[in-house]
């Protein structure tokens, strides 16, 4: 069968679904962080984040919010990492799921520095959130470019130093490869389905570029990493 990947797809994903069974989104969220895990792809995020830090060469303590923050895990290794640096952080888990919020909270009873809100970022005024870093891993191919354009917009008023995008290239070679990848380490359905998805969802570089200047920006670094990512730092 014929893949097209020459535009982004609007297909849904299950997970999506605000109906979503919870003990099959809660497996969905554990393939997620194995796969992650295994592929090294949040640490494409955290690496961003402590080099971010240490630019910034002052002590202080870092507020990071985590939009699409899914069940935690991208924050508790954050907040693992800062424990060993000895870097002070108020970590916020941002996530219009309420199950994934709950099943958050479950996993990060040990982790005082986050919280987690079940909340839209687009709706957040300055006095309720205000973040030196905001991170968004996996998030931005769920939404419509439209809908991404708002976000940055929104980020430049409630964020001070930057926006670090982690998401999907949408490549054939990718799809292929997560179709074998999946049959090994994945159990759910819902993630096996969900990951073809988010990749015909995924991005092309050249789209990521017409988003920055439509928006105006200029002062970002976009890096293909593997696999099959593109890291975007904005600097605000």
């Amino acid at each position: 069968m014929f893949l097209n990947l020459t535009n982004r797809s609007e297909e849904k994903e299950l997970m999506d679904d605000p109906m979503v069974d919870q003990k099959a989104l809660d497996v969905a969220l554990s393939d997620v962080s194995r796969v992650n895990k295994l592929l090294g792809g949040n640490g494409i995020t955290i690496n961003a984040v402590f080099k971010q830090i240490a630019r910034a060469m002052i002590v202080k303590e870092w507020t990071i919010v985590d939009l699409g923050s899914g069940d935690g895990e991208m924050l508790r290794q954050i907040a693992d990492q800062a424990r060993k640096l000895k870097i002070k952080v108020k970590l916020i888990g941002l996530d219009i799921n309420d199950k994934c919020v709950l099943r958050s909270k479950q996993l990060s009873v040990l982790y005082p520095e986050i919280s987690y809100y079940n909340k839209s970022f687009i709706s957040l005024t300055k006095e309720e959130l205000y973040c030196d870093i905001m991170i968004c891993t996996l998030t931005f191919h769920h939404m419509k470019n439209e809908e991404i354009k708002n976000v940055i917009y929104k980020s430049k008023e409630l964020v001070s130093t930057s926006l670090i995008i982690n998401d999907l290239h949408r490549n054939s070679i990718a799809y292929f490869l997560f179709k074998i990848f999946s049959f090994f380490f994945i159990k759910g359905h819902i993630a096996k389905h969900d990951g073809l998805v988010s990749i015909k969802r995924g991005f092309k570089r050249i789209e990521l570029m017409n988003l920055a200047k439509e928006l105006n920006l200029h002062s970002y670094q976009l890096d293909w990493k593997w696999a099959f990512r593109y890291r975007w730092i904005i600097q605000m």
